[in-house]
């Protein structure tokens, strides 16, 4: 029998069934108590900062957007601003404008989504239900507006690909009305239910102080009482001439990011309105050179999770010589391991939501090499012949997954 006074290790992960993507952790604990937790991450690496010097820059434009289907916009537009900041464009302030309304609608859309999944992780499936219902509103808007309810493809280099009518901008300004009803019912429930107030406050606690060591960002970070945006700090796009609060909270718990969530809901459809209604007239996109200049740039944007950061450096062709991306879940993410220490294993799965973490999005590969070996540098290629000879070595037949695959495909 276990002496409940004990140390030992549970593994979460990588696979588990509560588990929405591979990731693993390390849980230390003595009785229900969590003593530190060891985050291993790694497991969704797919060579994407890579694979873009393989590709030309409009090609890296679709499979930048592909880092995370949530925030493709995000990464999309992040990584087009500093293409756009090498070559010397000045995008249009149409294009500027409806970039920034698909940024909005895409916040909308990821808090709303993170709402439910955070009411399904402590029982309030709900909550789930509604949220989700209504998160549909926004993804057929962004349908509309871009043909895509995911991988939006609006950006083009110098500017965007698709204007939007006057019968577009009636119908997203009803469903702002809509979903703006809606969500302050979601804030009347946060403030009143005593099931979520019970259930989050006081769990995932990350001091103001802990945030600015930790480097915390967005809502994480916001919820600590750190003023900390890039739309406002920073302002690309259109934000520098819209009229919008950054919200922040000082109860530094799950509850904190879950108002902060809530609130930044309002601000996001008051930005969409003021979007709409001073769209600018003119173009929506000027002519960009094949080959970009060389040069390099560093672009920041505020995600729905956080400040995202795009480095790109460029040799005068037209593929990029160095693509590096730092999504927020990996700034937020240390921060996780603090915020779960001394806390019971049962509140683990909400404190690591409350980040709203992506760990797609957050896998890198670093290759570290002893000083006296010369580095290589490594193809796309060479690395995808890599991975596949890796796997194959431990048992893994890709010939027969491969043949498995085209029969799938041939029915």
């Amino acid at each position: 029998m276990h002496n409940p006074s004990e140390e030992f290790k549970i593994p979460i992960g990588p696979q588990h069934p509560a588990l929405k993507e591979p990731e693993s952790f390390s849980v230390a604990l003595r009785g229900e108590k969590i003593l530190g937790v060891d985050i291993r991450l790694g497991y969704n690496h797919r060579g994407i900062e890579k694979a873009c010097e393989e590709r030309t820059y409009i090609q890296d434009m679709y499979l930048i957007e592909r880092v995370c289907g949530i925030c493709s916009h995000s990464h999309s537009t992040c990584f087009i601003q500093a293409v756009e900041e090498i070559a010397g464009l000045a995008v249009p302030r149409r294009a500027l404008y409806i970039r920034t309304l698909v940024a909005e609608l895409e916040r909308i859309h990821s808090h709303l989504l993170w709402l439910g999944v955070a009411g399904h992780e402590i029982g309030f499936d709900t909550l789930l239900m509604y949220t989700w219902r209504d998160r549909e509103i926004v993804m057929d808007i962004l349908a509309e507006l871009t043909g895509n309810r995911v991988n939006y493809g609006i950006n083009t280099i110098g500017g965007v690909r698709r204007d939007i009518s006057s019968i577009q901008i009636q119908e997203t300004l009803k469903a702002m009305d809509l979903l703006e009803e809606r969500t302050k019912y979601y804030i009347e429930l946060g403030l009143e239910e005593t099931t979520i107030i019970k259930r989050l406050s006081g769990v995932g606690v990350l001091s103001y102080e802990d945030s600015l060591h930790f480097d915390a960002v967005g809502p994480t970070a916001r919820a600590s009482g750190v003023k900390r945006d890039v739309r406002k700090d920073d302002p690309y796009a259109s934000y520098g001439e819209i009229s919008f609060d950054v919200i922040t909270d000082t109860g530094a718990d799950v509850y904190a990011r879950t108002i902060v969530r809530l609130k930044e809901l309002m601000e996001s459809y008051k930005i969409v309105r003021q979007c709409l209604k001073n769209l600018p007239d003119g173009p929506i996109t000027v002519r960009a050179p094949r080959k970009i200049p060389a040069g390099e740039a560093l672009s920041r944007y505020e995600a729905p999770r956080g400040e995202d950061v795009h480095y790109v450096k460029s040799n005068g062709t037209d593929k990029p010589e160095r693509v590096k991306v730092r999504a927020p879940t990996l700034a937020n993410v240390q921060a996780v391991k603090h915020m779960l220490k001394d806390r019971f294993l049962a509140d683990m799965p909400i404190v690591i939501a409350a980040i709203d973490p992506c760990f797609s999005c957050t896998d890198r590969l670093v290759s570290l090499k002893d000083d006296d070996k010369k580095a290589d540098v490594m193809t796309w290629q060479a690395l995808h012949d890599y991975s596949i000879k890796w796997h194959s070595q431990r048992g893994v037949d890709f010939g027969k997954l491969n043949k498995k695959l085209q029969e799938r495909l041939s029915k």
